[in-house]
This record gives C-alpha cells, structure tokens and sequence, in this order.
C-alpha cells in the first residue's frame, strides 16, 4: 500500500506501467520493483528453494534472499534478479519464480507437508536405495526441482562491455562515511572513484528521518553528490557494485548500465570494471540481521531497517498495521518514524526487559518476544510471548525485525583474512590491511551512528590520500545525529515449531542443531551439511545468527567458532558482464590464414586447429573420399614435393644478450650454445614437471632469436614466457614479443623441395651452404624472407616465412611451382599421416598428463643447468618404469582398424578398467607402409617392441589384435630428414 506524504526516492508526477505475472501495475519513476510492487498490495513474490514456502519482500538492497523474479522475456530473460534493486520502467517485464504452475498454487509445495525427511543433510542420507533408482527416478527428480530462475534457450542478444580504471583512492559505498571519504581525499587533489551499488548516493541516509547540519539527511547527501560530481578528480560510479578484491589494488566491479531502462542494442546491459586504485576506503555500511522464531519467513515479516526504508524513501508499506521486534535501539527509530508516517504501530516489542520507550507514543512491550508468525500467504497475526510466558495474540499485516547490525565485510576479508569479533555490538568488524591498502570507515569499522560515520568516514579518505603521495587537512565535520547503539543478544526465540535463518535455504534453527549433533561442528562443514549461507544472498541477514546458534550449541563463543570463508562476487554477477567480448565468435575468435582464400577456392574443407582454421585436404577431380586425397598427398611429399601452410605455429622474437640463458632457463635442454645461423628442437616443462609444449628455436644473430610453438599452445606459451621472466629471471636483458600474424610461412617438404625453392630464390642452396637445421635471411624474387631447414613431415623440407601481405601472392606461386613437379598442396590430413610415421608428437600426445620420460625425451632434460620443472620432472613417480610410454602400435590381426581413444590391453586380459594398460592418441593409414598406424601410451611400452596387444574401442564395439612397435616407423635413421 501507498503511504500518503512525502518519499523522496519516488517522483508521484511520473508514474510507471509494468507487469508482473502477466498483472498490469503501477509505480512511481525512482520505484524498485520491490516497492511497486509493494505500493500495489502484491505481498508474495517468489517461493523458497526446497519446501516452496511463500516468500515476500525481506529487506531493500542487494542482500535480498526472498523477492527474486525473472525480467524480460525471450531469449532476453534474465532470471534471479532482485526486485530490491531492479528499477521499474514502462513496459517491465517480470515474473515470479521457482513455482508451478503458478505462483498462488504451486503443486511443489507439497513439499512443505514432507518436511520432516527433508532435514539437514537428507541429500546425504537419501536416495542411496534401492541402487537401480537413482538413473531412472531420483536423478531425474532432483534435476526438475534444482534451481530457482530458468535460463532461456536460443543466443543472449544483449550486450555487454569490460572496463577498465585507475586512481589514486577507491571509495566503496556512498553513505555519510563513503561521502565524507570521497570528499575529504578529493579536496587533497587525489583522483578518487566512489562506487555505490544503488542509484542513487547517500547509502542509508536515503531512508533516515534526520538531519545533518540542520538540512534532512538525504537533501545533504545530494547537495554532497553535488559538489563531488562538480570535481574534475572525481568519478561517481552508480548502480555499480564493487564485487571483489584482488591483488596488487585491483577490484572487480558490477555496473548495471541499462537494467533500469528499456533494452537498446545500443547500449550495454552491463560493464564489468576492474580498477586499479593505490589505497581503498572501504564504506560498505551494516547489513540487519533477523530473530529467528516460529514461522518467521511469512511475507509481510521483513526487516525493521528496510521497513524504514520503504516508508521514508518510497512511500509504501506491507501493511497499515504493523508491530516492531527488537533487540536494540534501532529497532525504536523504526517504530517511530511509522508512526510519524500515518502508520498503526500496533506493538513495539523489545526483547530487554529494562528497555526504555524511544519511540514515543507507540504500544510498547518490554521484555516480550515474538513466538510466532500466523497466515500463509501474507502475515496476519503475531503472538506475543510475555516475560511470564503467558502469551497474546495481535493482528498486523506487516513486522519489522532487527536483530542488529552486522558490519559488511566481506570485500575485507576476499584475501582470505578473518574479522574480528566485538562484542559491544555483537558483531564481527573488519580491520585496516585486512586488503592491502584498504581502510574501513563508518559502519563497516562498528561505528554506527551518523557524526561518528562522518568523521571516519573523512579521517579514512585523508589517511587513504595521504598514503597514495597528497597532502591535506580534515574538513570541518557537519552536525549529525550522535545517539548510543545499544543491543542486548537474540538469536532465536525458544519454542515449538520451525524457526527460520537462511529464509530461500529454507534452513532452520533444528537444522543448525541437528548438524552440531551429527558432529558438523565446524562452522565450514555446518554450512555444507545444512546449505546455511549457500542461496544467492550468501547468509547475509543470516550467517551471524546461525553460527551463534552453533557456538551455544557446541559450548564454544562466537568468536571460538569463527565465520565461514568470504569469496568474491559479493553479489552475483551475471558470466556475460565477466566474459563481456566473448559471445558468438568473441568467443573462439575466427582466425584465418593468409592461404586461406587460395586454399576455400581449391576446394579444401577446413577445420579448426586452435583457433585457425586450416585446410584439412585438397580435393582434386575424380577423389570421392578424403582418405583418396590424403593418400595422393601422402604420397606426393614422399616423392616429389607439397606445399602446407603453417603460419598457424607461434613465432615469438626474442632479442638481447640474455636470450640463450633465458631459453636454458625455460627449455630443459640447452640453448646457450646454439650458433648464429642454425635452429634447435626444445622441449619445454610446466613446474610441475610436466609437458608444456615443443617447437624449434632459431638463433637468426647474436641477439636475436625465433621461437617456434605449437599451434595450440601459442598463447600458452606467450604467457608462460612473460611469467617466467618477471618471477624468476627479471635482471635478464631481453625483451620478446608475438610475431605471429606477421610472418606466413610455407613447408616445403619433399625430395624436389630444393629444386623447388632455387627456382624462386635469388641465391640458390645447396646442403653444404645450408645444411639440416640451418636457418638464415634469403631473398625470395626480391622479398626479403626467412628460410629454416626443418621438418616435421620426416622428408627434405624448409620453411620459409615472408611478412604477411605477401603471403597469398607467394602460397599461389609456391603450390603452382610444386604442382609442376608432380606436387601441390597437402593438409592437415596428411600432415597428421606424415608426423605419425615419423613419430612426431603434437598435443594429441603431450595432452598435459604426459613428462619428457613418457614421450622418450627424458635424457633431454640437461643435468648441467637448472630449467623450469627440472626439479619436479625428477620426482620418482614421474620417471618410474611402469608409467605408460609413447609406441608405436600396427595392426596384425583380422581387424585392421585402430581408433584414437581405444583402450590397450593384453591379449588374454578381460577389457575392463583394472586390466588397461594404456591408450592411443593417434590414428592414421600410412600410404607408405600399407596400413594403419597409431601412437599411443603404454605401460613398459619401450620394452616391449614387438609384443602383442589389443586395442578395445567399447563405445564403436572394436577390438583389434596390435603389435607394439618403435614410435618411427618410416625412416628410421633420417637419411631422407639430411639429404
């Protein structure tokens, strides 16, 4: 209902048209749809997760557990938004959910009636019999009733953005100690940003009946919003919410662009920032707690603080009568300004029994507690509990609850620091330094009343500004409001019945209880075991509470048994605003080749290598199959000469006298003594000894080097290269950079390759002038280009590299010249065919579980230096002899087909996991040899040349009889590698 007066939240000239559950209803421009709703009699919004109890409004900022709705429709819907903080606008869209088939009759509230086997833990204890109905009935079952919104099908059309920013002070929150922070550090010349997750600054000052310096507090707050945006060293951010903190100053940050407004594909719907700032004031203010008692979660049950704000700052309320119940003086402040609103205070219950009325001429009833809730779908009664325990019964629509106050700390506590208890106000507060750089101010320190916020709120935002290099003097500090928190420890009310506290967990105080009994003791493993904390709001109005009710019920203080672990987002913030960039193809980028016109125009199918796309085979007239024209390429880089692009494979320059030691430092084999003019194979380990990733390495000169990475793990590498070099090696001299996309480069592989190349040269070679491995600067018809003589394909080959915008002309030139001599372009196909005769790994077999002992490599990795992964490389599970080893396999039985992903077995053995033995990795037919080939793993592989086993392929329903063989098995001892 609408409160007659004044709400200065709301503009009543401008009213809002919106829907919800398909009803048409109305607000007020600067209406939550929380409030709207609130205005227009809706009580009910949503249901709880497991019993499906009803569930109203609970409080009025971004801690909502109770009122999460689904906005927009279509492909558009975004569910599990807070109606607390989702603005109205002509034409919202919103719908309740977690119910069917309609909110007022949800047939999944049956589950309320079996609450009794749905206690704590009942997911721990159920479904175990019988066995067979857990893939036919419970799976089924639980995966219906699992979450709350529902995700729409089909492609998110809205957009999204990342930002980024820097300053010198990060304000976070924008109540009267964010403001005094932000305006105090801003006037010493700082560069400040104040973030506030609302729309509006002022924090709680927005839903006071106060004043400051004479003037009503939210008048002051804007006058102070005023003059900050008047500063050109000030940027106010609202509507964004400051979700976590990270190292070296950086936080991540929320910023709701559009939600408050028609959707325009012109505009974001959200921005993920990450800011940089060199100290941090954090103002993030106090979150109410609730009393937990019978029946507690009835909607018109709320908190007494979001009761206030609903009155003062949006002009409405659950109800016309309404009753107080508290443990402290706040609860008084609400009391009164109802009252002073038009509303009935029906009760004013105060849990002290020598508590003095402050909140006027109010019913007040000291030393009272409220035992029950009574209604279904709306509050229409409470029971009053007398300190003689004699008991009343009063009608009200609405109860506001105020357990107290806890400080929000959890962006304090994100680098895995612990609050501190204080018991004067019973709560946990968080310290300076708990974040590197960051100072607590106001409410989020314990200090709670309006003057004390403001001058901690300007000490903080001086000590921030003067710490990031300015200097400055307190401002002098407006008149405020001084009052004493007074409070006196509730938890929970004593009595029969379900008394609730985390309200969308539907979890209990019997289930804090009954988790304490069965020995979940520690305050991490209650939160698992009873899903405490764990629903959107992560236990905000609820942790506190919860895990006193463990501390009396384990004989411990609160501060004995600690609070659960805060992780960042502090809200939730929706993957789309994180990954901002990545939809569609910003996803997996389409990166093309400079061939990959010529390659589509011969008719090549391409395939995904990373993320190129790269031709998989080149079809020529009168070939039905890829594996004809595979063969024909197969066979034409064996006997004459094929053209393949691998411009794919990272190219990283390296330059500066301390590129060879680097590359000691980073390969496990040596570098340092490579001369100028030739190339060298590397392989290189993670830290934990592990595979990362091979390539060749060029020396071109002195100080200048070109390394060569897969495909797959350029960026891997790229990055593994920068880390390397600024944690363990950063007195080295050398600086490197991706080339990438600036160099095409073509293999040339195949006996006619050399004739191929003096043909475009303007130099020719020869094998004394450039040798196997040799690398140098050539002059290609007057372009001036790299050349390297090695070779993946196992044949006479180079590489040559051209900068890019060449590339095309000379692919076209290359392939036309190779086709002249019974040649052409080869694929991905056969390139797979050529490395696996040659026994060529790629990461099919260093897939990231495999060590340089595996692949045959470990007398690669040197004893004379120190290298990355070195040390764990060594450790003795990794180089036993029973570890599964790279082969060769052929088969020699009836059936001739091998599939990568079979499972290896011996020939007697039953195909069942206790018998595997290993697995293949890759699978090709060798025109050359006349039959499949495979690489693969297996136990004692090297050993074990010539033995027998089977590959079992369960899933196509293959088995073959194989023979283990040396992973070479063309070519053996290179001869047509150096010729």
């Amino acid at each position: 209902m609408r409160i007659d007066g004044k709400a200065h939240g709301i503009d009543r000239s401008k009213p809002v048209s919106f829907r919800f559950d398909g009803v048409t209803h109305s607000g007020f421009q600067g209406d939550t749809l929380a409030s709207a709703l609130m205005g227009a009699g809706v009580r009910m919004l949503g249901r709880s997760f497991k019993y499906h109890r009803p569930r109203g409004v609970l409080t009025s900022g971004s801690e909502e557990p109770n009122a999460l709705v689904t906005v927009r429709s279509g492909a558009q819907a975004e569910p599990n938004m807070r109606a607390t903080i989702q603005e109205i606008y002509e034409g919202l869209e919103a719908k309740s959910q977690n119910r069917w088939p309609s909110l007022g009759f949800d047939l999944m509230a049956v589950n309320d009636l079996a609450a009794p086997f749905f206690g704590a833990g009942f997911y721990y204890k159920t479904f175990m019999w019988p066995k067979a109905f857990w893939e036919k009935v419970y799976e089924p079952l639980i995966r219906h009733a699992a979450g709350l919104g529902a995700l729409p099908g089909g492609d998110n059309p809205d957009a999204y953005e990342k930002a980024y920013a820097f300053c010198d002070v990060l304000v976070v929150g924008s109540g009267p100690a964010g403001l005094m922070a932000a305006l105090t550090a801003a006037k010493t010349g700082a560069d400040v940003i104040l973030c506030e997750e609302d729309s509006m600054l002022g924090g709680r000052l927005l839903s006071e009946r106060e004043t400051i310096d004479g003037m009503d507090a939210a008048l002051w707050a804007a006058e102070i919003a005023g003059t900050l945006r008047a500063m050109d060293n000030v940027r106010i951010m609202t509507r964004t919410a400051v979700t976590g903190a990270y190292d070296q100053g950086v936080y991540g940050a929320l910023e709701r662009v559009s939600h408050h407004c028609a959707a325009s594909q012109a505009t974001p719907l959200e921005c993920f920032w990450r800011i940089t700032a060199q100290r941090t004031v954090l103002a993030s203010g106090a979150l109410e707690r609730h009393i937990a008692f019978r029946d507690n979660d009835r909607p018109g049950v709320m908190m007494a603080g979001a009761l206030r704000a609903y009155a003062n700052r949006w002009g409405v309320a659950p109800g016309r009568s309404v009753a107080i119940f508290g443990n402290n003086d706040d609860a008084h402040r609400t009391a009164r300004d109802l009252a002073k609103a038009g509303l009935n205070v029906a009760a004013l219950i105060d849990s002290r029994p020598d508590a003095e009325n402050l909140a006027g001429d109010v019913p007040f009833y000291p030393g009272y507690h409220v035992a029950r809730a009574h209604g279904r779908t709306g509050l229409d009664a409470i029971t009053l509990r007398a300190p003689h325990g004699g008991e009343d019964r009063i009608a009200v629509e609405a109860l506001g609850v105020s357990g107290g106050w806890n400080p929000s700390v959890h962006l304090a506590c994100h680098m895995n620091k612990r609050p501190i208890w204080n018991e004067t106000i019973a709560a946990f507060v968080a310290q300076d330094d708990m974040v590197p750089g960051m100072i607590c101010a106001g409410a989020a320190r314990g200090v709670f009343s309006t003057a004390n916020c403001l001058k901690s709120g300007s000490e903080a935002g001086l000590e921030a500004a003067r710490s990031a290099g300015y200097r400055g003097a307190l401002p002098p500090l407006p008149q405020a409001d001084d009052a004493v928190y007074n409070l006196r420890r509730l938890w929970a009310v004593d009595g029969p019945g379900r008394a609730w506290l985390d309200f969308q967990n539907d979890v209990t105080v019997k289930d804090i209880k009954q988790a304490a009994a069965e020995n979940y003791r520690s305050v991490e493993h209650m939160k698992r075991y009873t899903t405490q904390g764990m629903a959107t709001d992560q236990g905000k109005s609820s942790n506190v509470a919860a895990l006193a009710i463990l501390a009396d019920v384990t004989g411990r203080d609160i501060p004995e048994t600690g609070t659960t672990t805060f992780r960042p987002p502090y809200v939730p913030v929706s993957i789309a605003a994180m990954g901002a960039g990545a939809q569609a193809e910003g996803f997996a980028p389409q990166r093309f080749t400079t061939s990959h016109l010529a390659s589509t125009q011969m008719g090549a199918p391409m395939i995904e290598a990373g993320l190129w796309y790269r031709p998989s085979y080149f079809p020529r007239d009168g070939e039905k199959t890829w594996r004809q024209s595979c063969d024909r390429e197969v066979n034409m880089v064996r006997n004459a000469v094929g053209i393949c692009d691998v411009s794919t494979l990272g190219k990283i320059d390296l330059q500066g006298p301390d590129v060879g030691a680097f590359l000691d430092f980073v390969y496990c084999n040596t570098f340092s003594t490579l001369k100028p003019g030739r190339v060298r194979y590397g392989l290189m380990l993670r830290e934990d000894g592990y595979v990362m990733d091979d390539g060749t390495t060029a020396r071109l000169s002195d100080d200048q080097w070109i390394m060569t990475t897969t495909t797959a793990a350029a960026g891997e590498v790229m990055k593994h290269l920068e880390w390397v070099h600024q944690a363990h090696c950063p007195q080295m001299d050398l600086r490197f950079i991706s080339v990438t996309e600036q160099w095409a480069q073509f293999a040339i592989a195949g006996p006619e390759g050399r004739a191929l190349l003096n043909g475009l040269l303007d130099d020719k070679l020869d094998d004394e002038g450039f040798p196997f491995m040799a690398c140098g600067d050539v002059s290609v018809m007057g372009i001036p280009a790299r050349l390297f003589r090695i070779s993946f394909s196992g044949e006479h080959a180079y590489e040559l590299a051209i900068p890019s915008r060449y590339g095309d002309a000379l692919f076209r030139i290359l392939v036309a010249r190779a086709e002249a001599l019974g040649g052409g372009a080869y694929g991905m196909e056969a390139l797979n065919v050529l490395r696996i005769e040659k026994g060529h790994i790629t990461h099919s077999e260093i897939h990231g579980r495999t060590t340089a002992f595996d692949i045959g490599f470990g007398r690669m990795v040197s004893k004379k230096k120190d290298c990355i992964g070195q040390t764990m490389a060594a450790r003795p599970g990794l180089v036993d002899e029973d570890r599964e080893q790279l082969v060769g396999l052929r088969p020699v039985g009836a059936v001739k087909q091998l599939v990568a992903g079979g499972h290896l077995f011996a020939p007697e053995d039953a195909p069942i996991r206790e018998n595997d033995q290993g697995y293949i990795t890759s699978v090709g037919f060798s025109p050359s040899l006349g039959e499949m080939r495979a690489l693969g793993f297996l136990k004692h592989g090297r050993s074990r040349h010539g033995q027998k086993v089977k590959m079992v392929d369960h899933m196509r329903g293959i088995e073959t009889l194989c023979e283990v063989t040396d992973p070479v098995a063309f070519d053996r001892e290179g001869g047509r590698l150096r010729g």
